[in-house]
């Protein structure tokens, strides 16, 4: 399924993030989902990193949690980032929707799509991005990609 979404939305949406539960992020750094999560941390973002394998240990700062359900409501989790099979989101999006108050952007990486769970987080309010990644969409729309001389499509008159 192919998927449109407005640089101006995508824009939208991460300027208005502040807190990151990043639902199958890895302790290895090779892995995706720890550069993904490393670098938005290192963006402001706040990420809560979440895998039941690393329960208890700490990445950038954060203790990992086991699941959804053991962040605190008081976190203000603004987006869920899935790092799973998109066999695996509808749950997660389920315990999502119930247990994170503030929860207004769904997030589904690159290969990551699941129409049902999209639906449910639409009709629950929340902005659902599927197969795509935050980290290459900031640098795409802040212009940090330039930098590496790819042509983005973005003009600024920032350096």
């Amino acid at each position: 399924m192919i998927q449109n979404y407005s640089d101006e939305s995508l824009k939208k949406i991460l300027k208005r993030t502040k807190v990151v539960a990043c639902v199958g992020v890895s302790i290895n750094p090779t892995r995706p989902s720890y550069f993904v999560a490393r670098y938005l941390n290192l963006k402001g973002f706040r990420v809560i990193p979440v895998n039941p394998g690393h329960a208890g240990k700490i990445l950038f700062g954060q203790e990992i949690i086991s699941d959804l359900t053991a962040i605190p409501k008081d976190a203000k989790v603004d987006m869920l980032d899935i790092f799973r099979r998109s066999d695996h989101v509808s749950p997660i999006v389920d315990m999502a929707l119930e247990h994170l108050p503030d929860l207004i952007t769904v997030w589904m990486q690159i290969g990551v799509e699941n129409a049902e769970a999209a639906a449910r987080a639409e009709a629950a309010g929340c902005d659902v991005i599927q197969n795509r990644c935050p980290k290459i969409e900031y640098q795409r729309l802040f212009g940090e990609l330039r930098m590496g001389g790819f042509n983005t499509g973005v003009i600024s008159s920032k350096l």
